[in-house]
Parts: structure tokens; C-alpha cells; sequence
């Protein structure tokens, strides 16, 4: 496989760790050390895929254009686009047999993908209520970057994390989702948002830029007890809980588990891609989805946004 690396910011310089030497070119108008300034001036037979890692707005022009050239392409999440625009690269992916994958790589965080395994055996029965919570203390950074303290902030930088893994768990979902608070509290655009949804489950999602200790944390409550997942490998440790309800009501049977390793989900994700590009195929659906909740999202977090 032969990589092309767009985009030589933090996630981009990851990817190509990932990738080692099967990255044959870079891409980056800003940066010195990159290849080229433009996707356009690498020549076409020289790569097989790309890996683009570039700001939101700049995604849907790239994707069309890497698809247009049958290329097999990851875009980093989230990747927002009109129902219209998802429609046209799944055509351009299925007409070119090449893959259209965005990257959101918590699904290949281990307790996240047993708590997936445990829902999908319907081991704690109904599903009362999914809280999540995701935070950081990248605030001053995000303020002081010329491109990312704008838009919806916080939400499409960690809050699309949490509806991705909601979607992954629950899909097909026909939700509202609901902000309930929005905060400027140092950044132009929100570093702090509170949504959800009503109905079973009831989801509660946080995320915030505030967090000056990194912090995730993912819990189910269901009739016959609840799961937990408090961190995530990148920040070590990571622990996983799984508690059975006693009835009528008592201290739970607990089973815990702790990791501490080393994050293996951009290396495993980049399995996963090279594996999609092998068989084709895509995950627009799940884009078409969060790209939804997105535009019911944003006049309503805007105008709840508070300085």
C-alpha cells in the first residue's frame, strides 16, 4: 500500500508513525518538510490511498477529489457533508471499488469494544440510561492555533466521539438530540457543551476543553445491572466495570478490569482501513448520521452559547 500523508498536524504526524514506509509522500501547504503544497501536484500513479488528516472544511473537497482519482481514502472525524455530498462519494467509492473510511478511532479502544461485545449480548438487559462523559485541557492551545477555535468548538472535536460510539452501539438510531448547555468560557467557539437525547436509553453527553485533567468516562445502566469505562489507554490507566444488579436492592457483584498500555487503536484502525481497502466499501452511513445531528445541533448550541 502506498500512502499519501494530507495534512502534517498532530493527527497527521500519527498516521504517518502508523504507516512507516508505506508513506510515499506528504502533503501540506504550511509545512516546510511536506512533499508538496496540494494533493493536486502528486502524481496520480505514484500512490495507492490517502490519508487525510486536514480542517473539516477542507474535507469534502479532498475526499471528491481522491475519490474522483479512485483512490482509497481514511479522513479524519468528523467528516460533515450534506446528505447530497455523502450520497455523490459513495457513488464515486462504489464506481472506483476503492474505500471511503472515516477514522474514528475509539472503536478500537479494548473496553470500549468489550463494552460493544457486552451490549450486543444483551447482557444487562433494557437500557435505561448512556452517560458520557469526555474532556480535556487543550483550551489555550486550541485558542492559540490559527484554525481550530471556530465553528461548533468542542463538539466536533470530542463531542463527535461520543455520538459516533452511541451510534456504533445502538445504530439504526432515530434520536433528537437535544443541547442543553453551550459555554464560551476561554475559546471563541464552545469549550463546553451538555446535550442528549430522551427516550430508552436516555444519553447524556458531555464534552468539554476545560478538563485540566484528561478525563473519559462511558456508562450503561440497564435493568440487570451496569458496565463502566473510566479512561482511555493514551492517557493510562483504563479500567473497565461491570456491575450485576442484586435485587430488590443491594451492594453489586463486581468485575473490574484494568489496563495499562500503550493506545493501540491507530494501529489497529489502520488494519481495519487497509482491510476496507481490500474488499471496498464505506462508513457514510454513519457520517450521513452524525452530519444530521450536527445541523439539528448547531442554530440551537449557538444561540444557547454563553460567554
Amino acid at each position: 500500500m502506498r500512502i499519501v500523508i494530507v495534512g502534517l498536524g498532530i493527527q497527521g504526524r500519527k498516521r504517518a508513525a502508523v504507516a512507516g514506509s508505506e508513506v510515499v509522500a506528504t502533503v501540506d501547504p504550511a509545512v516546510p518538510e511536506a512533499a508538496y503544497r496540494t494533493i493536486e501536484q502528486v502524481p496520480v500513479s505514484d500512490y495507492d490511498a490517502a490519508l487525510v488528516c486536514v480542517p473539516d472544511a477542507a474535507k469534502p473537497a479532498l475526499v471528491r477529489y481522491l475519490l474522483t482519482q479512485r483512490k482509497h481514502v481514511l479522513v479524519e472525524k468528523p467528516l460533515l457533508a450534506s446528505d447530497a455530498e455523502l450520497a455523490e462519494f459513495e457513488t464515486l467509492a462504489r464506481a472506483g471499488r476503492v474505500a471511503c473510511y472515516t477514522a474514528y478511532n475509539h472503536r478500537f479502544e479494548p473496553h470500549l469494544v468489550r463494552m460493544k461485545a457486552l451490549l450486543d449480548a444483551d447482557t444487562l438487559g433494557p437500557i435505561y440510561l448512556v452517560r458520557g462523559f469526555y474532556g480535556n485541557g487543550t483550551a489555550r492551545d486550541v485558542k492559540l492555533s490559527a484554525w481550530r477555535d471556530q465553528g461548533l468548538g468542542v463538539l466536533p472535536d470530542l463531542g463527535s466521539h461520543l455520538l459516533d460510539l452511541f451510534h456504533w452501539y445502538w445504530a439504526p438510531v432515530t434520536r433528537t438530540f437535544e443541547p442543553w448547555s453551550c459555554n464560551r468560557e476561554e475559546n471563541r467557539a464552545p469549550d463546553h457543551i451538555l446535550f442528549g437525547a430522551s427516550g430508552q436509553p436516555a444519553v447524556v453527553l458531555e464534552a468539554t476543553l476545560l478538563s485540566w485533567r484528561n478525563t473519559f468516562q462511558w456508562d450503561v445502566i440497564g435493568e440487570r445491572g451496569s458496565a463502566h469505562v473510566q479512561g482511555l489507554c493514551k492517557w493510562g490507566p483504563s479500567t473497565f466495570t461491570l456491575r450485576t444488579r442484586v435485587l430488590p436492592s443491594g451492594r453489586p457483584e463486581e468485575q473490574v478490569e484494568t489496563l495499562t498500555r500503550p493506545d493501540p487503536t491507530w494501529a489497529l484502525e489502520y488494519d481495519h482501513f487497509k482491510q476496507l481497502c481490500r474488499t471496498g466499501g464505506t462508513n457514510l452511513d454513519n457520517d450521513r448520521w452524525v452530519s444530521r445531528i450536527f445541523s439539528d445541533l448547531e442554530q440551537p448550541l449557538t444561540a444557547k452559547a454563553t460567554v
